[in-house]
């Protein structure tokens, strides 16, 4: 690989290609634009934003579908808009990244049904959510009606459902995997987010349990030296706590600074990353 292919520049013009694209870009294009072979192109691509360049592309149509559902535009109206040639290409392709219909996405989940149930785990309550694709919310909090009003916040037309035996088996295991990360948590996860933080967000998934990241390191890491602040929002966007592990993820000299669910966790997290024993009352304060 060449120190021009090293630094990412190749990358970086064939994701504003695919940003500023109408249509599907075939990977041999792009590989030749940048002087790359499709398969060299498509190993450098995915090592630098974590995604593959039809899975970025795709991600990117889901990202302006949600815009334009957001923005009230009728939902044919939204797929054409976002580059889809026919409503059957968009619901064969990535309808799923929305993590509901359409339909639901556009009117705050309205129709979709989620379960969740909220429990307790030394770092405080634990509110876990689950879509029909997986888990779309961990969240961390010393409030637990707090943490069901920000999940009614985000879903505020949705169907929310008490768990059942089944989920509580799911909650458990998630409980488990907070109080011993090193244990792997082994479910589907429903990652929703901009085509951005989603590479924000599988960049975080690599850093090894223990090890840390600063937000200049990350953004590197994706193929965009320059957009620290943008990861920081990134970070702060995440609604998987540990899944997502943006814990991991401190400041360029070392400092904790913010986390979405309190320093303190954040810290605790850490160290038992590091195989120190749990402390207990961590309520995330300071």
């Amino acid at each position: 690989m060449s120190a021009k292919v090293s630094g990412h520049p190749a990358v970086a013009r064939a994701c504003r290609r695919l940003r500023d694209a109408e249509s599907p870009l075939p990977l041999a294009e792009l590989a030749s634009e940048a002087g790359l072979s499709p398969s060299h192109f498509h190993r450098v691509f995915k090592a630098a934003t974590g995604l593959t360049p039809h899975q970025y592309a795709s991600a990117l149509r889901a990202d302006r579908v949600r815009g334009e559902l957001a923005a009230g535009r009728g939902i044919t109206d939204a797929i054409h808009e976002a580059g889809y040639g026919s409503s059957s290409r968009f619901y064969e392709g990535v309808a799923g990244r929305l993590g509901m219909t359409p339909k639901a996405y556009r009117a705050g989940g309205s129709g979709a049904r989620i379960r969740f149930a909220v429990a307790e785990c030394s770092l405080g309550a634990i509110l876990v959510a689950h879509s029909g694709r997986g888990i779309c919310a961990i969240s961390l909090g010393g409030d637990p009606d707090a943490l069901v009003r920000e999940l009614q916040d985000r879903f505020p037309q949705a169907e929310l459902v008490g768990g059942d035996p089944g989920f509580d088996a799911m909650v458990a295991q998630v409980v488990g995997f907070v109080e011993a990360p090193s244990l792997g948590l082994d479910l589907p996860l429903d990652i929703r987010g901009t085509a951005f933080q989603e590479r924000v967000w599988q960049a975080l998934r690599k850093v090894p349990p223990g090890s840390t990241v600063s937000y200049s390191e990350l953004a590197e890491r994706i193929g965009q030296p320059g957009s620290v602040r943008a990861v920081a929002g990134a970070c702060a966007a995440n609604r998987l706590a540990v899944a997502v592990p943006c814990h991991r993820v401190v400041r360029r000299d070392g400092d904790l600074s913010g986390y979405r669910w309190g320093v303190e966790r954040k810290r605790e997290l850490l160290r038992r990353e590091r195989g120190m024993p749990p402390r207990r009352g961590t309520n995330g304060a300071g």
